[in-house]
Protein backbone atom coordinates (compact mmCIF):
# COMPACT_ATOMS: atom_id res chain seq x y z
CA UNK A 1 0.00 0.00 0.00
CA UNK A 2 1.42 3.37 -0.97
CA UNK A 3 2.10 5.78 1.87
CA UNK A 4 1.34 9.35 0.74
CA UNK A 5 3.23 10.90 3.66
CA UNK A 6 6.49 12.44 2.42
CA UNK A 7 9.63 11.23 4.13
CA UNK A 8 11.10 13.41 6.87
CA UNK A 9 13.81 15.80 5.80
CA UNK A 10 16.30 18.00 7.61
CA UNK A 11 14.91 20.55 10.13
CA UNK A 12 11.44 19.02 9.98
CA UNK A 13 10.56 19.86 6.37
CA UNK A 14 8.19 17.19 5.07
CA UNK A 15 6.98 16.12 8.53
CA UNK A 16 3.26 16.25 9.28
CA UNK A 17 2.26 19.33 11.23
CA UNK A 18 1.49 17.28 14.32
CA UNK A 19 4.98 15.78 14.33
CA UNK A 20 7.08 18.84 13.49
CA UNK A 21 7.09 20.16 17.05
CA UNK A 22 8.35 16.89 18.44
CA UNK A 23 11.03 16.72 15.76
CA UNK A 24 12.27 20.27 16.41
CA UNK A 25 12.52 19.60 20.13
CA UNK A 26 15.87 17.90 19.54
CA UNK A 27 17.39 20.71 17.48
CA UNK A 28 20.26 22.55 19.14
CA UNK A 29 19.63 26.13 20.25
CA UNK A 30 21.44 29.22 19.04
CA UNK A 31 22.24 32.31 21.11
CA UNK A 32 19.47 34.12 19.22
CA UNK A 33 16.95 31.45 20.32
CA UNK A 34 17.87 31.91 23.98
CA UNK A 35 17.78 35.69 23.66
CA UNK A 36 14.29 35.55 22.15
CA UNK A 37 12.96 33.49 25.05
CA UNK A 38 14.72 35.76 27.55
CA UNK A 39 13.00 38.80 26.00
CA UNK A 40 9.60 37.12 26.21
CA UNK A 41 10.18 36.23 29.85
CA UNK A 42 11.22 39.79 30.65
CA UNK A 43 8.05 41.12 29.02
CA UNK A 44 5.91 38.66 30.97
CA UNK A 45 7.63 39.66 34.21
CA UNK A 46 7.14 43.37 33.45
CA UNK A 47 3.44 42.73 32.78
CA UNK A 48 3.03 40.88 36.08
CA UNK A 49 2.37 37.46 34.56
CA UNK A 50 5.43 36.04 36.33
CA UNK A 51 6.57 36.74 39.86
CA UNK A 52 10.23 37.33 40.69
CA UNK A 53 11.00 33.71 41.65
CA UNK A 54 9.34 32.31 38.52
CA UNK A 55 11.15 34.79 36.34
CA UNK A 56 14.58 34.04 37.79
CA UNK A 57 14.02 30.28 37.58
CA UNK A 58 12.78 30.33 33.98
CA UNK A 59 15.43 32.76 32.83
CA UNK A 60 18.19 30.59 34.29
CA UNK A 61 16.73 27.52 32.60
CA UNK A 62 16.51 29.34 29.27
CA UNK A 63 20.12 30.49 29.39
CA UNK A 64 21.33 26.95 30.15
CA UNK A 65 19.04 25.18 27.67
CA UNK A 66 20.64 23.12 24.90
CA UNK A 67 17.69 22.05 22.66
CA UNK A 68 14.32 23.55 21.69
CA UNK A 69 12.40 21.03 23.78
CA UNK A 70 13.77 22.59 26.97
CA UNK A 71 12.26 25.98 26.10
CA UNK A 72 8.68 24.86 25.44
CA UNK A 73 7.69 24.41 29.14
CA UNK A 74 9.00 27.90 29.89
CA UNK A 75 6.53 29.52 27.48
CA UNK A 76 3.61 27.08 27.43
CA UNK A 77 1.48 29.28 29.71
CA UNK A 78 2.67 32.59 28.22
CA UNK A 79 2.16 32.17 24.45
CA UNK A 80 -0.99 31.14 22.56
CA UNK A 81 -0.98 27.55 21.37
CA UNK A 82 0.88 27.21 18.08
CA UNK A 83 2.58 30.61 18.40
CA UNK A 84 6.20 30.79 17.29
CA UNK A 85 9.00 32.38 19.25
CA UNK A 86 9.83 35.65 17.48
CA UNK A 87 13.41 36.25 16.45
CA UNK A 88 15.23 39.06 18.25
CA UNK A 89 15.55 42.31 16.30
CA UNK A 90 18.74 42.56 14.31
CA UNK A 91 21.24 45.05 15.60
CA UNK A 92 21.54 48.14 13.49
CA UNK A 93 24.94 48.37 11.88
CA UNK A 94 26.77 51.67 12.06
CA UNK A 95 27.52 53.33 8.72
CA UNK A 96 31.14 53.27 7.63
CA UNK A 97 33.13 56.38 8.46
CA UNK A 98 34.00 58.65 5.58
CA UNK A 99 37.55 59.52 4.60
CA UNK A 100 37.35 62.94 6.23
CA UNK A 101 36.04 61.43 9.47
CA UNK A 102 38.89 58.94 9.57
CA UNK A 103 41.45 61.67 8.95
CA UNK A 104 39.94 63.87 11.66
CA UNK A 105 40.01 60.96 14.11
CA UNK A 106 43.68 60.38 13.22
CA UNK A 107 44.40 64.05 13.94
CA UNK A 108 42.65 63.67 17.30
CA UNK A 109 45.04 60.92 18.35
CA UNK A 110 48.26 62.42 16.96
CA UNK A 111 47.55 65.99 18.10
CA UNK A 112 48.43 64.89 21.62
CA UNK A 113 52.09 64.83 20.62
CA UNK A 114 52.03 68.61 20.22
CA UNK A 115 49.19 69.88 22.41
CA UNK A 116 48.74 67.09 24.98
CA UNK A 117 45.07 66.94 26.07
CA UNK A 118 44.24 70.19 24.28
CA UNK A 119 44.61 68.53 20.85
CA UNK A 120 41.93 65.85 21.15
CA UNK A 121 39.80 68.28 23.16
CA UNK A 122 39.79 70.71 20.24
CA UNK A 123 38.86 67.90 17.82
CA UNK A 124 36.06 66.84 20.16
CA UNK A 125 34.65 70.36 20.42
CA UNK A 126 34.87 71.10 16.69
CA UNK A 127 33.78 67.78 15.14
CA UNK A 128 32.46 65.63 17.98
CA UNK A 129 28.84 66.66 17.58
CA UNK A 130 28.77 66.06 13.82
CA UNK A 131 30.33 62.58 13.76
CA UNK A 132 29.90 59.75 16.25
CA UNK A 133 33.04 58.10 14.84
CA UNK A 134 35.18 61.18 15.42
CA UNK A 135 33.67 61.73 18.86
CA UNK A 136 34.44 58.16 19.92
CA UNK A 137 38.10 58.47 18.91
CA UNK A 138 38.50 62.00 20.25
CA UNK A 139 37.10 61.01 23.66
CA UNK A 140 39.41 58.01 23.84
CA UNK A 141 42.43 60.12 22.85
CA UNK A 142 41.47 62.82 25.36
CA UNK A 143 41.18 60.30 28.18
CA UNK A 144 44.59 58.86 27.32
CA UNK A 145 46.24 62.28 27.28
CA UNK A 146 44.61 63.16 30.61
CA UNK A 147 45.90 59.88 32.01
CA UNK A 148 49.41 60.74 30.85
CA UNK A 149 49.31 64.27 32.27
CA UNK A 150 47.82 63.30 35.63
CA UNK A 151 50.03 60.24 35.89
CA UNK A 152 53.15 62.31 35.15
CA UNK A 153 52.23 64.85 37.83
CA UNK A 154 51.60 62.16 40.44
CA UNK A 155 54.80 60.31 39.63
CA UNK A 156 56.79 63.56 39.74
CA UNK A 157 55.85 64.03 43.39
CA UNK A 158 57.40 60.64 44.11
CA UNK A 159 60.37 61.06 41.81
CA UNK A 160 62.77 60.67 44.73
CA UNK A 161 61.90 56.97 44.64
CA UNK A 162 63.21 54.62 41.96
CA UNK A 163 59.96 52.80 41.18
CA UNK A 164 57.98 55.90 40.13
CA UNK A 165 60.80 56.84 37.73
CA UNK A 166 60.62 53.40 36.12
CA UNK A 167 56.82 53.69 35.92
CA UNK A 168 57.10 57.10 34.25
CA UNK A 169 59.50 55.71 31.64
CA UNK A 170 56.92 53.08 30.69
CA UNK A 171 54.22 55.77 30.72
CA UNK A 172 56.32 57.89 28.37
CA UNK A 173 56.93 54.96 26.01
CA UNK A 174 53.20 54.33 25.90
CA UNK A 175 52.56 58.00 25.17
CA UNK A 176 55.00 57.83 22.26
CA UNK A 177 53.72 54.58 20.68
CA UNK A 178 50.04 54.08 21.50
CA UNK A 179 48.61 57.19 19.75
CA UNK A 180 50.21 55.99 16.50
CA UNK A 181 48.47 52.62 16.86
CA UNK A 182 45.17 54.29 17.69
CA UNK A 183 45.58 56.69 14.77
CA UNK A 184 46.22 53.80 12.37
CA UNK A 185 43.09 52.06 13.64
CA UNK A 186 41.08 55.24 13.07
CA UNK A 187 42.52 55.68 9.59
CA UNK A 188 41.31 52.21 8.64
CA UNK A 189 37.86 52.85 10.11
CA UNK A 190 38.32 50.72 13.22
CA UNK A 191 38.25 51.45 16.93
CA UNK A 192 40.90 51.40 19.63
CA UNK A 193 40.95 51.27 23.41
CA UNK A 194 44.09 52.53 25.13
CA UNK A 195 45.22 50.06 27.82
CA UNK A 196 45.43 51.11 31.48
CA UNK A 197 43.65 54.39 30.81
CA UNK A 198 41.61 56.51 33.20
CA UNK A 199 38.37 57.53 31.45
CA UNK A 200 36.73 60.51 33.20
CA UNK A 201 35.25 61.70 29.89
CA UNK A 202 32.39 59.54 28.66
CA UNK A 203 31.30 59.07 25.06
CA UNK A 204 27.65 60.08 25.38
Amino acid sequence: MHDPTPPPTQHGRGWPAAQRGAHNQHLRLTHADRDSVANLLKEAYAEGRLDADEFEERLGTAMNAKVHGELEPLLSDLLPEGARIPAPPAAESSPAASGSERLTALVGHCSGYFLAALGPLAVLLVSGNSSAFVRKHAVEALNFQLTFVVGSIVLWFFSWLILPIVAWVFLLLGWMVLPMIAGAAALFGGSWKYPLTWRPIKDS
